[in-house]
């Protein structure tokens, strides 16, 4: 096996124009890896710590060349001469530098720099394709499933902090019905985008397009936007319960203040019971299939209610809830406060540790969604991975804007390469 040689990093603009963290790995024979980290917009406060330059005007304070240095200076250094292939020695060595709980020592986005460009020099080293030696990875912490495509949520409506400021929930989801390959489920997905922004145009209703690609329009309720997502169903050739199904990211985080929800599609705030009974009108009505973070980060006793009443017909997804924690996503087990996982590696900070989450979730019988950032950048990590654990779901936003659909075109080249293999 050939080690690691060298380890530098640069800062990079994200999709957002915000700095991130880009990592190179070389190896001794000459071969090198290259990741990049993205960051998100809105965040949980469980999360692991992202370091920026906050003291500095430069980039406005958002700039990341400490964590750069930290890679050049401390984490790069450290793991020069291991074996690319011991994944869980080098994250446990970066771990154990950094030695805080939630990274915030030399930064979450420096950590996991390193551990994503050691992960694809391991591929390499390993002659497997990425999402092979990820799943090679993956069974080292006992999960059995096979390599399997994912379905992808595509976010076709932007609202609450990644779009325009006129809609409350954050995400409005497209869903292909499992039945459905990749490659198919990416068509309907994009046929369905051009229908939808075809018909805001006709209502003169787009404003502008989001931070994750979908569109950010200038609608007067929530409920507007599933509207547009039925009459624009029905002009496709695809059936909406059969082909395709509607799901939501709700970050309530963003709208809870002092006990209640604010949303624009009821003239007052609406407390924790009276939000769950909102809810189950909109299931009934729209027969919502999938739903993110439907009350705020640390509201334990209502998504306990919400998976009591709803979890048999519903996917009840926590992703500030749990922040890919695995204490939190242990307690929401025993808890029983969903159903389904959201799996962002930059909220713990390297490969292995995301892992771990991953095998929790998968033992507890719940649904894994791989999840991207709203700053995003070209790297495509997160589709191999999500290929690699056997991920049930992937969010990768709008099939539309490059860094988006870079992880669906390696998606869509995943399952022809699969199905070569066949």
């Amino acid at each position: 096996m050939s080690a690691i040689k060298h380890v530098w990093a640069r800062e990079i603009l994200d999709s957002r124009g915000i700095p991130t963290v880009e990592t190179a790995c070389m190896l001794e024979d000459g071969q090198v890896c290259v990741s990049s980290v993205p960051a998100g917009t809105s965040t949980g406060t469980h999360e692991a710590l992202e370091l920026r330059d906050t003291e500095s005007a430069r980039h406005l304070g958002l700039g990341v060349l400490k964590a750069v240095n930290n890679v050049n200076s401390v984490l790069g250094p450290a793991v020069t001469g291991m074996d690319p292939v011991d994944q869980f020695g080098i994250d446990k060595k970066l771990i154990e530098l950094d030695g805080t709980e939630n990274k915030s020592k030399y930064g979450a986005n420096s950590i996991l720099s390193v551990s994503e460009a050691v992960t694809k020099c391991g591929a390499v080293s390993s002659a497997q394709p990425l999402y092979g030696w990820i799943y090679t990875l993956a069974s080292k912490v006992g999960i059995t499933q096979k390599v399997k495509m994912p379905i992808p949520l595509f976010n076709m409506i932007n609202g609450g902090k990644h779009g325009a400021g006129n809609l409350d929930f954050q995400e409005f989801w497209v869903v292909p019905a499992s039945n459905k390959s990749f490659i198919q489920g990416l068509e309907m997905g994009a046929e369905i985008y051009q229908t939808i922004g075809n018909n805001l145009a006709h209502r003169g209703a787009i404003h502008s397009v989001g931070q994750e690609g979908g569109y950010a329009p200038n609608l007067f309720t929530n409920t507007d936007a599933f509207e547009v997502f039925i009459e624009s169903i029905k002009e496709t050739k695809y059936s909406l319960g059969r082909d395709v199904f509607l799901g939501l990211d709700v970050a309530a985080n963003s709208f809870y203040k002092d006990g209640q929800y604010l949303i624009r599609d009821k003239s007052s705030g609406m407390d924790d019971f009276q939000f769950l009974e909102y809810y189950k009108s909109l299931f009934d009505q729209y027969k919502l299939g999938i739903i993110e973070d439907a009350f705020y980060e640390d509201g334990w006793d209502s998504w306990k209610k919400m998976t009591s009443e709803l979890g048999n017909g519903l996917v009840i997804v926590g992703d500030d809830l749990l922040a890919t924690n695995i204490k939190r996503v242990e307690k929401a087990i025993q808890e029983k406060a969903c159903n389904a996982a959201i799996i962002k590696p930059n909220q713990i900070g390297t490969i292995t540790e995301t892992l771990k989450v991953v095998k929790v979730t998968k033992d507890a019988g719940w649904k894994v969604v791989v999840s991207h950032r709203s700053g995003e950048t070209n790297d495509s990590f997160i589709s191999d991975f999500a290929v690699g654990v056997a991920a049930d779901y992937i969010k990768s936003g709008a099939p539309a804007r490059g860094e988006r659909v870079a992880k669906y075109n390696r998606l869509a080249a995943i399952e022809t390469e699969l199905m070569q293999m066949k």
